[in-house]
């Protein structure tokens, strides 16, 4: 008998996730495709997640699946669908044991969960009614500056001072942007006023769930290494993050999916 596989998909609202793992747990495949509910993402995510184990897996192979996020309940194949906050919790535990508040910036929300020792959710806050402090803020910031949001943290390094943005609604942001780069005002100095506006606001999460220390980033803007610092910074805890960071809801499914399996 071969490896038994547990998938967890996470369907984000702007991206699908995929994590397979293998029957201690362990990555062994990922798939992610920048397109979410009500597109092809979540079927190309799949495909590149079976890509990756190479051995001619497909859904109908694995042992369960999971989904989760604000598509779970578009994937019929899933075996359960279960609350991103859980999956959150559940991928956060794995990736950074002992971790006790987790800030997840998406693309359409930014969330802050507080853990207990287990990994289990004692207490969140989440901000879904506006874009602002979000991935998807991020996303038309760079879009100004023609380039990426990968791109945005180098700029934020080179920064001289920080620019601030005072808007809090991203078509006004949007407008501000605009007019500092008509006054002169260099891109890394307005980059970084950008970041401090998106920090501002995850902080004001943070202070609402209550930070207890050992914080770890999760979501596609962890990886943004001059908004993580500068988050630290304010906060005044380090805060960890991993490569996985982006894939951390669809890990906690794809164990939510082991757990389930192992018990039955």
């Amino acid at each position: 008998m071969g490896t038994r596989w547990y998938l967890g998909i996470d369907v984000g609202s702007t991206a699908s996730k995929c994590v397979i793992v293998d029957e201690r747990g362990e990555v062994a495949g990922t798939g992610l495709h920048p397109s979410g509910a009500g597109t092809a993402g979540p079927q190309k995510a799949l495909a590149a997640a079976f890509d990756a184990l190479g051995d001619g897996s497909t859904m109908a192979t694995m042992a369960a699946v999971c989904s989760t996020g604000y598509g779970r309940h578009l994937l019929a194949d899933a075996d359960e669908q279960l609350s991103e906050l859980s999956c959150h919790a559940k991928g956060a535990a794995r990736l950074f044991p002992g971790v006790r508040t987790i800030v997840d910036i998406g693309g359409q929300d930014a969330k802050v969960l507080r853990v207990d020792e287990r990994g289990r959710l004692e207490n969140f806050v989440m901000n879904d009614k506006c874009a602002a402090g979000t991935g998807r803020f991020l996303d038309v910031m760079a879009s100004i500056f023609g380039c990426t949001v990968a791109d945005l943290s180098a700029y934020d390094a080179r920064a001289e001072k920080v620019s601030p943005v005072s808007s809090t609604c991203t078509v006004f942001a949007e407008s501000e942007v605009i007019s500092k780069l008509s006054q002169g005002e260099s891109i890394p100095n307005i980059v970084a006023g950008i970041h401090l506006s998106v920090v501002e606001r995850t902080h004001g999460l943070m202070r609402r769930v209550g930070v207890e220390p050992g914080v770890a980033m999760t979501g596609g803007v962890a990886l943004n290494e001059g908004l993580r610092r500068r988050l630290a910074a304010l906060a005044g805890y380090d805060i960890v993050t991993s490569p996985l960071a982006q894939y951390n809801g669809a890990l906690g499914a794809a164990l939510y999916a082991l757990e389930k399996a192992s018990a039955a």
